[in-house]
């Protein structure tokens, strides 16, 4: 792929990245994914990002899918393996232990779609669509979109899309809770950045203890996750960033966070 494809920004402590093919409307091929992969592990492993904001070039689409042409010619073990990597690059984005925003500026279609679930977050453009066209292809999604679409809008509204491999505008997902926050193209971008910059105000280490939580929580029972947040309320109380919130919110002052 080209080194120009994925561009990586920095901003206040936030992390943009920008998937850059928009003659082809951003769509992923298995370079692309990979190297999406290793941006986010840079972003997690660099101690200055405190967030990640992940979007589209151009105004037409956040990414409109997967790039078909790969999929000529694939047999069943190949396209297993396919989806496999890509699901591992996708399980990194959702597993990041800092806050990951989707900035969506149009079509989130296909890997488009799974790419916004797999973040923690989503900002829409009102001209935003949402959809899991796979099965107009006679394929389904490979990415875990048949998995976290569920999760997050319920079966009912998942197999809706999945089946009829239709779209839903940004006012119904903002409905469905597929979109957090809904804003007008022109304010996106500093729509996005404000909802980094407000989840990289927090402890990092309270930020990074609620996502996994919440990550593991939602795959057990109830008790058993409550398990999971009274062990990890333990661990924050010991932090030096409680110490710090405490003391600041007794003091009046803002907190100076270190994430230890």
């Amino acid at each position: 792929m080209a080194d120009d494809e994925l561009l990586l920004a920095d901003e206040s402590g936030v992390r943009w990245i920008t998937v850059n093919r928009p003659a082809k409307l951003n769509a992923l091929n298995r370079a692309l994914v990979a190297r999406l992969g290793e941006a986010i592990a840079a972003a997690g492993a660099d101690g200055a990002v405190r967030a990640v904001v992940v979007t589209g070039a151009g105004e037409k689409a956040f990414v409109a899918g997967a790039d078909i042409a790969e999929f000529v010619g694939l047999g069943a073990a190949e396209a297993r393996a396919m989806a496999r990597a890509g699901q591992a690059v996708f399980d990194a984005i959702a597993g990041l232990p800092k806050p990951v925003i989707a900035a969506v500026n149009g079509f989130a279609l296909g890997g488009g779609c799974e790419l916004a679930l797999a973040c923690h977050m989503r900002v829409a453009a009102t001209n935003a669509r949402f959809g899991q066209p796979e099965a107009k292809l006679g394929l389904i999604p490979g990415y875990g979109g048949t998995q976290r679409l569920a999760r997050l809008v319920g079966q009912g509204r998942a197999l809706e899309l999945l089946l009829t491999g239709g779209t839903v505008d940004a006012a119904t997902a903002l409905a469905w809770g597929l979109a957090n926050r809904v804003v007008e193209p022109g304010e996106l971008r500093a729509a996005a950045q404000k909802l980094a910059d407000e989840t990289g105000a927090v402890s990092p280490l309270a930020a990074a203890r609620c996502l996994e939580a919440v990550r593991i929580g939602l795959d057990l029972p109830l008790g058993r996750g409550e398990e999971v947040e009274a062990a990890l309320f333990g661990l924050c109380a010991a932090s030096e960033d409680m110490r710090e919130g405490t003391a600041a919110f007794l003091e009046k002052r803002a907190p100076r966070f270190t994430g230890r």
